[in-house]
């Protein structure tokens, strides 16, 4: 993680901008959430149920996929103020065991923080706190923020 990043936004501004600017995120309810921000860290929740499930009771790769990717997302917006055109540009993921239904919790912290390029490390973990998946992104940053 970079020395001395401070927050620009709490995590009740960064839900607001998120509810704003991506209602798709709750369209059949209200599963992902902000839980945390920190110095160069933010953690956000997923309440994973029927609708995230593929047979087998288990929470689907793109369920797991995008709760990553929106975490990686609120810490850049976190730490940057809210840019809505910051994208993805690499999203790679590694899925290490079976997440069930329930709640996880996706960690994400800044390993790099530029003028254009963002990169975030994402660990996924169960309600037992065991490892889920583990993401690695870079992100574009518009040049004016």
């Amino acid at each position: 993680m970079q020395p001395n990043l401070t927050p620009v936004m709490s995590v009740a501004e960064l839900e607001d901008f998120l509810n704003r600017e991506f209602p798709q995120l709750h369209e059949s309810g209200r599963d992902y959430h902000v839980a945390e921000i920190d110095a160069g860290r933010a953690v956000m929740t997923l309440n994973a149920g029927a609708k995230h499930l593929r047979p087998g009771n288990t929470v689907s790769g793109p369920s797991l996929f995008m709760l990553a990717d929106v975490c990686a997302y609120a810490v850049i917006l976190a730490h940057i103020g809210p840019v809505a055109l910051a994208v993805t540009t690499n999203l790679n993921i590694n899925f290490l065991r079976k997440a069930e239904a329930g709640l996880l919790k996706a960690e994400a912290r800044l390993l790099k923080l530029g003028k254009r390029l963002a990169v975030v490390d994402i660990f996924i973990t169960d309600s037992h706190e065991a490892l889920i998946a583990h993401a690695t992104t870079t992100y574009s940053v518009p040049p004016s923020r």
